[in-house]
């Protein structure tokens, strides 16, 4: 069972390619084979999770471990599993399998069902399939441009990079490493959210003081000013304002790079780095709107939501449909890039607000809630996977091997959404006779029923303003108004405070161990980040056995 991957050890080949090794195939038999076995487990823990406590794990270090735990029996046959590039589709497959199945599937037909419209699911289930396809495919397009640079943060895919290179080196790496994963067990035992320490050590200064800021808000705003954020809908007229903003400057950014091109025009040699990739981006946005805009017709008429709307109301239905479900996966890649958590439910529940105000019936918004949760997750899983990846690979070393491993990275995510589609597929009906689907439905389907609010639209329009100020006076580069909206919405206790004592500990670090400690810095947050999936992973295992 050969994984048609190269042995070297990446310490030995920093640049993997330079010698002409190749990059391990997603489809070789052996890569295949493990993909899938794992793209089930992660499936299953996913969706039972969710519709039990109404989380998703990151399993992304599970598939890490499951390979390179095969790399070490002794049989020619799972040699090839020591590429770390092997481990990094491992964890490609299985992160992409648990929150597909989860979130972007079992999540959306919960809403028809608990709205009693069980003839809704099947068509819902089609639909929102191939809006994650596509989402992924979109960030796998959108991937190191000036919207999503590689060399930003991603802290879930930097944890698993981290962890990757210890296993594979040995050596001081691996003490750092480990001195964080436990550091990160032990902060979770006793319910501190490791994570958001660990994403306060590596993420952008200003971007974690936004967020942090944000967070510690959200927790003392009602104790200390008697302040119900989500009555006020702050949060979420805070993210539409920041949304919007962000939305523009993504565009300035393609205009700005298609003038410079036509200006560069007929000049020999000139650099294309950051104008090919803003180009790319055009393209990506151009092709996902028209993607989400054919979704939103097949989800329409599919459903048979068509049916329920005027011919005027339809076009402006698909319209609205498919601009909410492109900017919702926008904002999720947006937040989680920084700060290592994405606002899915709640970005979602924001688009179905404002489609409530605009009158669309009861049938239509259940469609629309669907279709936009079901964007984002997978987005953002791709970026974290690709980061990790691209560390792997030695960031952009050699471009035609990084080029080819996101290709097979991509091909393994693929794997793993087809199999997260079976399994939702084969188990949904078991989980809804039980009465159990994802617990933020509820929330969805209560929104539709309660109709739409003169004092909500005021309160959004209200609240959007300082988001739009603050997003456009932090720029594109630090996204502060996205991040501050986004740690409001995460209600989380002691987030806020452990992202107080991660800028604390990168403004202290240097000052006492030296300027070199930023390198070991990144690599405890990523063991520490580590630790807290770990733990929540087996606790969250644990409790749906019980």
């Amino acid at each position: 069972m050969s994984t048609d991957a190269t042995n070297r050890a990446v310490t030995d080949a920093p640049h993997p390619a330079a010698d002409g090794a190749r990059h391990p195939r997603a489809l070789a038999p052996g890569n295949l084979i493990l993909t899938v076995v794992l793209s089930v487990f992660g499936a299953v823990v996913g969706v039972q999770l969710l519709a039990t406590l109404g989380v998703t794990p990151s399993t992304s270090l599970i598939g890490a471990l499951a390979a390179m735990t095969l790399a070490r029996v002794p049989l020619v046959a799972f040699r090839g599993f020591r590429s770390v590039h092997a481990q990094n589709l491992a964890q490609t497959s299985i992160s992409s399998a648990t929150f597909g199945a989860a979130n972007s599937l079992f999540l959306p037909i919960g809403i028809p069902f608990l709205f009693g419209m069980d003839d809704m699911i099947i068509p819902m289930l089609v639909g929102v399939s191939v809006a994650m396809l596509v989402d992924a495919w979109l960030l796998y397009r959108m991937y190191d441009t000036p919207a999503f640079p590689a060399k930003n943060p991603w802290p879930l895919g930097l944890a698993a990079a981290e962890a990757i290179r210890a296993g594979d080196e040995g050596g001081r790496r691996a003490k750092v490493l480990g001195l964080g994963l436990v550091t990160g067990l032990v902060g979770a035992v006793f319910s501190l959210p490791m994570s958001a320490f660990g994403v306060a050590l590596i993420g952008g200064f200003g971007a974690m003081a936004a967020f942090g800021v944000g967070l510690l808000f959200t927790q003392y705003a009602d104790p200390l000013f008697g302040l119900d954020l989500n009555a006020m809908y702050l949060p979420h007229g805070m993210m539409i304002g920041a949304g919007l903003v962000a939305l523009v400057q993504v565009g300035r950014t393609i205009l700005g790079a298609r003038r410079t091109n036509t200006a560069r025009t007929g000049s020999a040699g000139a650099p294309e780095g950051a104008e090919e990739g803003a180009q790319r981006l055009g393209r990506s946005m151009r092709l996902g709107l028209g993607a989400y805009l054919a979704i939103s017709v097949l989800l329409a008429f599919g459903t048979g939501a068509a049916t329920h709307m005027s011919p005027g109301m339809l076009i402006g239905f698909l319209v609205y449909a498919t601009v909410a479900a492109f900017l919702h996966e926008l904002l999720v890649g947006i937040a989680s890039m920084h700060s290592g958590w994405f606002p899915a439910f709640a970005i979602a529940l924001i688009t179905l607000l404002l489609g409530i105000l605009i009158g669309f019936p009861p049938e239509a918004l259940v469609v629309l809630s669907g279709f936009t949760a079901a964007t984002g997750p997978a987005f953002a899983d791709m970026g974290y996977d690709l980061k990790t990846g691209y560390l792997l690979r030695g960031e952009n070393a050699d471009p035609a091997f990084e080029l080819e491993g996101r290709r097979q990275q991509l091909i393994a995510a693929m794997i793993g959404f087809g199999v997260a589609i079976v399994v939702v597929l084969v188990s949904y009906r078991m989980f809804f006779d039980n009465g159990q689907t994802a617990p933020i439905d509820a929330a969805y389907v209560a929104a539709i029923k309660a109709g739409p609010s003169v004092e909500t639209a005021k309160h959004l329009a209200l609240w959007a303003i300082p988001g739009a100020i603050v997003q456009l006076v932090g720029g594109s580069k630090r996204q502060l108004g996205i991040l501050l909206a986004t740690g409001l919405l995460i209600t989380t206790p002691m987030a806020g405070w452990m992202v107080a004592a991660g800028i604390a500990a990168r403004v202290l670090a240097p000052r006492l161990f030296g300027k070199d400690v930023k390198g070991d810095l990144e690599v405890f947050a990523g063991g520490a980040i580590a630790g807290d999936a770990l733990y929540s992973f087996g606790n969250g295992v644990f409790k749906a056995a019980k």
